[in-house]
């Protein structure tokens, strides 16, 4: 999907300046993203540290291990976020099937550290009703974006 809404330049001088504000605003976002996913790293790496050097000593048990892999999933997402950065700076297209593909993500990493004896039964069907419908899109834009690739190839063909 192609934005128009932030040409490269137009005939108003106003627009052109107020769009290249918005796209250094978004490079600073991306600038940002790489510190976020940095700074993650680092607490994955103390989360682990912390759960290793606690008695019983470089043994985990399955709430450590939940943990750990909820430290490493929010480095997944930070990254899968900084790739729609990039994406958008680089394209000024908006990746709907990334973007979608990192909210399952990002549903998954609760879903995985989610502590059955502290959520409510409401908290879990919302949870379970958010990953079916994220899941029905990502199939539907998956879906488009192949049946889009194989016409231009035929297209191609002719």
């Amino acid at each position: 999907m192609k934005h128009e809404e932030l040409p490269e330049n137009t005939s108003d001088t106003l627009l052109n300046v107020l769009h290249a504000n918005i796209r250094i605003a978004i490079k600073i976002l991306a600038v940002l993203m790489v510190i976020v996913i940095y700074w993650s790293i680092a607490d994955a790496i103390y989360v682990l540290y912390m759960r290793l050097s606690a008695p019983p000593y470089w043994l985990l048990n399955v709430e450590d291990i939940l943990q750990t892999f909820g430290a490493f999933m929010v480095v997944l997402i930070a990254v899968e976020i900084f790739i729609n950065i990039r994406l958008y700076l680089g394209s000024h297209v908006l990746p709907v099937e990334l973007v979608v593909g990192t909210a399952l993500m990002a549903v998954a990493r609760k879903i995985i550290i989610l502590d059955l004896k502290v959520v409510s039964a409401e908290h879990v069907l919302g949870l379970a009703l958010v990953t079916i419908a994220l899941g029905i899109t990502y199939f539907l834009v998956r879906h488009k974006t192949i049946s889009k690739s194989k016409n231009s190839l035929k297209q191609g063909e002719e």
